[in-house]
């Protein structure tokens, strides 16, 4: 039976394998690649998706206050609800980092509504 893969490993990685990338075997790996390529992707810098993407990086030199932080997470839930269907966003939390004070954490919880498990995952951002 051949193997089964379902779409390239984000961030992108040498297969170990002898393929060009590695690539995801599992819808749970390829929902949080999706996942880090969106939040990571400005608009404009996907080819014929010009509306894809978070936009983060356009925050990356606003004072780390709260109303940044609540930006961070309109836009996360935004991009989130707009480009991964599969996703319903339970919370996004956004706090101080505690090892730099220059940085957050982005703290996503989801739920993949094609399975029956809930799935934890977060994405540090330096600001």
């Amino acid at each position: 039976m051949a193997e089964r893969f379902i779409n390239i490993r984000f961030p992108f990685r040498d297969s170990e394998k002898g393929y060009y990338l590695d690539m995801t075997k599992t819808n749970r790996d390829a929902i949080k690649a999706d996942l880090i390529h969106l939040l990571l992707t400005n608009k404009g810098e996907r080819l014929y998706l010009p509306d894809f993407g978070a936009n983060l990086r356009r925050i990356l030199f606003e004072p780390n206050i709260g109303e940044t932080r609540n930006s961070i997470r309109e836009v996360v839930q935004e991009a989130i609800g707009k480009f991964i269907p599969k996703l319903t966003v339970n919370e996004v939390e956004v706090t101080e980092s505690e090892d730099n004070e220059h940085a957050v954490v982005v703290r996503i919880d989801y739920t993949i509504t094609e399975g029956t498990f809930r799935s934890s995952d977060f994405v540090i951002l330096e600001l």
